[in-house]
């Protein structure tokens, strides 16, 4: 029998056994409802009181229209290569080579339109190109040779290192065409009238607002059509409410600066796509099955060789993508650039609900992990917390979100 408490059945109960007639009942309709639905609100949560915290102990400094932008530039290339590693972790793999592959890409654009003078949108449309058939390499050899995922991209990691030293001979390389420079350092342009707001950021916020509630709504109507557990409708009205209030804060922050950036708008658009493949596309769900159960999914008919084939190709294109915005902030390529990136991506996933074994974990869950490191990053640093500690905190972070995943499987389990 399902534990899982419906709009149905706390009807059905009685006033002050459970029911929505006493206060107290409903109360523990609403924590029953959250502890349930811990593994996909945990990290929110815990998002909202560090973010909570860190504004505390900067004296606001943290939630300062400056540094909220400053934040999501200084994140956003994290926050993509997130994004393609939660769907690898999901499908049961890993991949070590992003970082190193991010830096090869923003060398390989610095030779393109600095040393060669190429157009900077063909030469993006060639970073992508390569990441595309590095992150193909690296797939067939995983999906059709059996080379488990972590030596191949143990050897893809220090092969991109070794040829972005090449390309660069050593030395760093710039600067950018300024339409390049946009991708990692602009904003959206401003029109309309003069309201002290930047006007297309508050639209766009508006319209996002709007979205939300519209999926949030339907998605739950079609959860009780089918006769699938939902969360009460108190507590569902609360989390609308925290997310519409969250949307609206931060378009009131950017708009008061300089606008929503560039890449905060490229951002949205994988969030949203990569989240409706995983939701409800047949490549999403195949993804998940090989993750989870991957006996069952041959036989079921999953092509899971060309499933991962394609998942490491996808990270390849993301790779390429993070290593031109990357380049673009720093207005420079790097043979130091990257380093690391592919531990924060990978911790970002596991502290964003994605499971050791494969099978579990989403898109908005990896930008929630990115977030949780991009703002004890922020807020530390403005707090003059040295590096040493940083990391001492955040590997203590990333060790209770797994953790913490153990714990609930294993609660789950009993």
């Amino acid at each position: 029998m399902s534990t899982d408490v419906t709009d149905k059945s706390a009807a059905a109960a009685p006033p002050g056994k459970g029911g929505s007639g006493g206060g107290e009942g409903l109360l523990q309709i609403m924590l029953g409802g959250l502890r349930r639905n811990m593994r996909q609100y945990g990290m929110l949560i815990a998002l909202g009181l560090i973010v909570v915290l860190f504004q505390v102990w900067t004296g606001g400094d943290l939630l300062l229209p400056r540094n909220v932008s400053n934040l999501v530039l200084q994140n956003s290339y994290i926050l993509i290569l997130a994004i393609g590693m939660m769907l690898i972790i999901i499908a049961g793999h890993i991949d070590l080579s992003v970082g190193s592959l991010t830096a090869f890409v923003g060398a390989f654009a610095a030779v393109l339109t600095v040393s060669h003078h190429v157009a900077w949108p063909l030469a993006m449309a060639l970073c992508l190109l390569m990441g595309a058939v590095a992150g193909a390499v690296q797939g067939y050899l995983i999906a059709y040779f059996g080379i488990p995922s972590f030596i191949v991209t143990l050897a893809g990691m220090l092969l991109f290192r070794g040829l972005t030293e090449i390309l660069l001979k050593g030395q760093t390389l710039g600067p950018f065409p300024d339409g390049l420079q946009k991708l990692g350092n602009g904003f959206l342009p401003a029109v309309g009238p003069n309201t002290n707001y930047h006007n297309i950021t508050l639209l766009l916020g508006l319209v996002l607002i709007a979205a939300v509630v519209w999926q949030e709504v339907r998605d739950r109507r079609r959860q009780q059509e089918f006769a699938l557990d939902v969360l009460p409708g108190r507590l569902f009205a609360l989390k609308l409410t925290a997310m519409v209030a969250a949307i609206l804060v931060l378009t009131m922050l950017l708009a008061s600066y300089n606008g929503a950036p560039i890449v905060l708008i490229i951002l949205g658009v994988l969030v949203i796509g990569y989240g409706y493949v995983m939701r409800n596309s047949i490549f999403g769900r195949h993804i998940y099955a090989i993750g989870g159960n991957l006996p069952a999914a041959k036989l079921s008919g999953v092509k899971d060789k060309k499933v991962t084939f394609y998942v490491f190709l996808n990270m390849g294109v993301l790779a390429a993508l993070a290593g031109l915005v990357v380049a673009a902030r720093l207005n420079a390529a790097s043979p130091k650039a990257g380093v690391n990136f592919e531990l924060e991506a990978i911790a970002s996933s596991f502290i964003g609900g994605a499971s050791m074994s494969g099978g579990v974990g989403t898109v908005l869950g990896a930008i929630i992990g990115g977030l949780v490191l991009g703002v004890l990053n922020n807020g530390m640093n403005l707090l003059s917390v040295g590096t040493d500690w940083q990391q001492v905190i955040k590997g203590l972070a990333l060790l209770a979100a797994v953790g913490f995943d153990v714990w609930n499987k294993r609660k789950s389990g009993s």
